[in-house]
């Protein structure tokens, strides 16, 4: 059912985002043309809702109650998409991504890996790679590729939970390649080197991570980060056993 027009298809997706709720006419125009609509800008955009309520109508199965009009919906100065949220893939990965969270503050990481892993398997790419995008999705595109990388960086802190530094090794080179300054990540990689009995790795991720924030922002890494260094030196952490609580949370992992 989706357009195969640029604008109308950002309009699609913007209403879907945002399913079961308005979406102003002023932040439409905002995704479409920016500060510079057209002057007929209104007339244009009722062209490009009637072109999806086309689209829509024509999805829609012969024993359907209720027109497309039911479905895309006019409110007062904007538009709703009635759908159920639960049909659209970002509001399932939302949901997987609570639940997820929920265990791992429970400290319960075979559920929290389990749940942010489906959430997680919801991606195919990056957000919305075949749409073009304007400031309202670009604001949605950038919120959804944070979640995706906290939730990343928490389903691999509950299978390190779980005794599997070995199996996330791989994962972790390859992210703290693309995300240098980013501590949460340096962290579990550090850990996971460490526990597969590669010690100097660990410190050399540390090392790698403090010389680029020394060369682009002119800081030290946290202490929390200073510590975890310091626990690989002395050698605190277990090779082969998840760390008990106390011990996540005094090298700063908890």
């Amino acid at each position: 059912m989706a357009p195969t027009a640029a604008k109308p298809r950002q309009v699609l997706v913007l209403l879907a985002l945002h399913a079961g709720k308005i979406v102003s006419v002023p932040t439409l125009i905002e995704e479409l043309w920016g500060d510079r609509p057209p002057l007929s800008v209104r007339t244009t955009l009722q062209t490009y809702i009637l072109q999806l309520r086309r689209l829509i109508e024509s999805a829609m199965p012969p024993e359907a109650s209720g027109t497309a009009k039911d479905v895309l919906l006019t409110r007062f100065d904007g538009y709703v998409l009635d759908i159920d949220p639960d049909n659209v893939d970002v509001r399932a990965y939302e949901s997987l991504i609570q639940v997820g969270n929920r265990a791992v503050e429970e400290r319960d990481f075979e559920a929290a890996s389990r749940f942010l892993g489906m959430a997680l398997a919801k991606w195919h790419g990056q957000a919305l790679v075949d749409v073009r995008i304007g400031m309202p999705l670009s604001i949605e595109v950038a919120r959804l590729e944070e979640s995706r990388l906290n939730a990343l960086e928490a389903r691999i802190g509950a299978d390190i939970g779980l005794g599997r530094h070995q199996a996330v090794l791989s994962e972790l080179t390859v992210l703290t390649a693309r995300h240098p300054m980013h501590e949460n990540l340096c962290a579990h990689y550090m850990v996971s080197l460490y526990r597969s009995g590669r010690q100097w790795q660990a410190l050399q991720a540390f090392k790698t991570l403090r010389n680029t924030l020394n060369k682009e922002l002119g800081v030290e890494p946290s202490v929390r980060l200073r510590n975890l260094q310091q626990a690989v030196l002395r050698s605190e952490l277990d090779l082969e056993l998840p760390e008990p609580v106390g011990a996540a949370r005094r090298v700063g992992l908890g």
